[in-house]
């Protein structure tokens, strides 16, 4: 019986490196934001240059010309999700085929608005990455071409960080520091598939 774990986490709180040690610990990862930009090197593109003429070059989708025609318009945001979303899924769903099939006791799906887009009911547990506000807002502006008033426009879309360690089965704080993230990540592991890692 496979376990699907879901990853989540708002922004600047360190989801991706989170991921990263859960791969470290030997579970897949699905990774919607690393499929996404497959996805704009594939299968998407046709489909988002038709809906957004111009955003495309040589069939890989542009995404800072896409980003300057959707950022700020619901309705465009909204049609280049039922382009992504349908896509992303399918290919999670495969993911997740080839490893129940392969015997894997735990995967991960690394969905960035797991409770925004409604996932939850996709997976077993829930993982949230989370981190002190200021540590949040240190990391994200200094991201380039980040502001204060992307940041805000960004964090008023996502449920609130305390909601979603509410709804958590499991709370990492990255705040913590490195260490202590991959120990939780063991500890979570360890936890779901009852298996520890070797050398503990």
């Amino acid at each position: 019986m496979m376990i699907v774990l879901g990853l989540t986490g708002s922004i600047g709180m360190g989801k991706s490196t989170t991921a990263k040690m859960f791969v470290e610990a030997g579970v897949p990862v699905h990774d919607s934001d690393e499929t996404v930009h497959r996805l704009y090197a594939g299968k998407a593109a046709p489909l988002v240059e038709a809906a957004f003429p111009g955003t495309t070059v040589s069939g890989v989708v542009d995404r800072t010309k896409l980003g300057a025609r959707v950022l700020g318009d619901a309705a465009a945001l909204k049609t280049l999700e039922t382009i992504v979303h349908p896509l992303v899924r399918a290919d999670a769903d495969a993911f997740l085929d080839r490893h129940r099939a392969a015997g894997a006791p735990l995967v991960v799906l690394d969905i960035p608005l797991l409770f925004e887009t409604g996932g939850r009911n996709r997976v077993d547990k829930v993982v949230v990455v989370t981190a002190p506000a200021e540590i949040q807002r240190a990391r994200v502006l200094a991201r380039p071409g980040m502001s204060e008033e992307k940041l805000a426009a960004i964090l008023a879309k996502q449920v609130p960080d305390a909601d979603k360690r509410r709804q958590a089965d499991f709370v990492i704080d990255t705040g913590e520091g490195m260490d202590a993230a991959r120990a939780a990540v063991g500890a979570i592991v360890e936890k779901l598939t009852g298996v520890g890692r070797a050398g503990h």
